[in-house]
């Protein structure tokens, strides 16, 4: 691992605002070990299995790092296979599937104790010029407007999570946590992040934060959807795939909206679909994730 990622992952120097946007840069920043061959590490206060978003945004850091700077990261497809173990690094092969005049095709494998626990692919695409349309934004609140996750969550949430929060979340719709009490409602969830402190200029690595925050409140929708939500109800959980299509330039400390709904849910499985758009309403990408929702009934004695 780099001297950066290392000492993020042994001393995060904060559990939200600039410093725990530097740790994150760090996290992404992998340790190139032969030539399509990298690791990264977790940071220190991690959950008891690595953040989904976390190994995804890594994966695509090792991707990029083997594709000519001037072709962008349009789409990426991805498959969590195996928990993460946050004690141990992670290793991540990279196979160069593809490089031609227009598009480049990258493979990555995160590996862990000899075996694979997430696999990515990725296309990459030099800038072209063609037809444009997009949806619309919705009419929402400014977020200066909204209280902060912790504001939100205060009450609710265990007072004690000592995790780092680098994305300011803030929830336009009714917190999930909050919603549950009036039962089950509609399979929907908007929220605006952003990293919370300033990101370098790097194109690539506003995309990989990105593809970190993503994972974030994504599946709120099935939740919501079902009036209940993790710790507070017998929910068992994970991402079991996730996609990206990346459509326009942005920036990952800029405010975006992340529109987000559950069109389905079945098989102890939901599906769930995403939007991110810039304060000034333009469409900059779109995320699909199925994961897994169980959710366990009380028995009779319990209830």
């Amino acid at each position: 691992m780099t001297e950066a990622a290392r000492a993020a992952a042994e001393n995060p120097s904060g559990l939200s605002g600039q410093s725990a946007v530097d740790d994150l840069v760090a996290l992404l920043d992998l340790e190139r070990i032969e030539e399509n061959i990298f690791r990264g590490v977790s940071p220190a206060e991690s959950p008891l299995r690595v953040f989904g978003g976390q190994v995804a945004g890594q994966a695509l850091v090792a991707a990029s790092r083997t594709v000519p700077v001037e072709r962008r990261v349009h789409s990426l497809h991805s498959y969590f296979i195996r928990p993460g173990d946050p004690r141990v690094p992670i290793v991540y092969e990279v196979d160069r599937i593809r490089d031609g005049r227009s598009f480049t095709t990258r493979r990555v494998v995160a590996v862990q104790h000899g075996k694979a626990i997430f696999s990515l692919s990725a296309s990459f695409q030099v800038e072209e010029q063609g037809v444009e349309h997009a949806s619309p934004m919705p009419d929402v609140p400014d977020p200066e407007t909204l209280p902060t996750w912790v504001e939100s969550a205060r009450g609710y949430l265990p007072p004690n999570i000592k995790f780092p929060r680098p994305i300011d979340v803030r929830y336009v719709t009714s917190p999930p946590w909050e919603s549950r009490e009036d039962g089950p409602g509609e399979a929907a969830s908007r929220v605006w992040m952003k990293a919370d402190g300033k990101l370098p200029d790097d194109p690539m690595l506003h995309l990989c934060v990105m593809t970190y925050a993503s994972d974030m409140t994504l599946l709120d929708g099935v939740l919501a959807r079902h009036g209940v939500y993790w710790g507070l109800d017998k929910v068992l959980g994970a991402s079991l795939d996730h996609a990206m299509w990346f459509h326009r330039p942005f920036r990952a400390d800029e405010w975006l909206l992340y529109d987000t709904s559950s069109p389905s849910a079945s098989g102890n499985r939901g599906l769930a679909t995403g939007q991110f758009f810039t304060r000034d309403g333009a469409l900059v990408a779109t995320v699909v994730q199925e994961g897994l929702i169980r959710v366990i009934k009380p028995s009779p004695g319990e209830a």
